[in-house]
């Protein structure tokens, strides 16, 4: 059993963004064509989590030409380069599967505001 643990541990990546459902992010995918590889960016609104440890994979649903595109990202594969977080959302429920009957402004998740540091209001008020 500890052999299983070492080889998950190996696997997982160290650093892992900070993001969770309802937050629109960008996600830096790897993509392999023959001999060349390349980064594709998929943003979209994260409508799930699931799983924890290596196989964490969490959803993500965007909008492309009117037609509702969902694609499932494993957390800790290689081919993620990175995520970034381009809008928090405020939610209050752990899975958003009900965004896919919502159409137009409906489907829209509230922006969680969030207070800046007092370090950053004094470098404003000195410039």
């Amino acid at each position: 059993m500890n052999e299983i643990k070492a080889i998950e541990e190996a696997q997982m990546k160290g650093e892992v963004d900070d993001f969770k459902v309802g937050d629109t992010v960008k996600v830096h995918f790897k993509i392999v064509e023959g001999k060349t590889e390349r980064i594709q960016i998929y943003e979209g609104l994260v409508i799930a989590m699931k799983n924890s440890r290596v196989g964490k994979t969490f959803t993500v649903r965007k909008n492309s030409y009117g037609v509702g595109v969902e694609r499932v990202f494993p957390l800790h594969s290689p081919r993620i380069a990175k995520v970034e977080v381009t809008r928090p959302g405020r939610v209050r429920r752990a899975k958003l599967y009900y965004i896919r009957e919502k159409i137009g402004k409906s489907a829209k998740i509230k922006e969680l505001i969030t207070k800046k540091d007092t370090q950053d209001k004094a470098e404003a008020a000195q410039n």
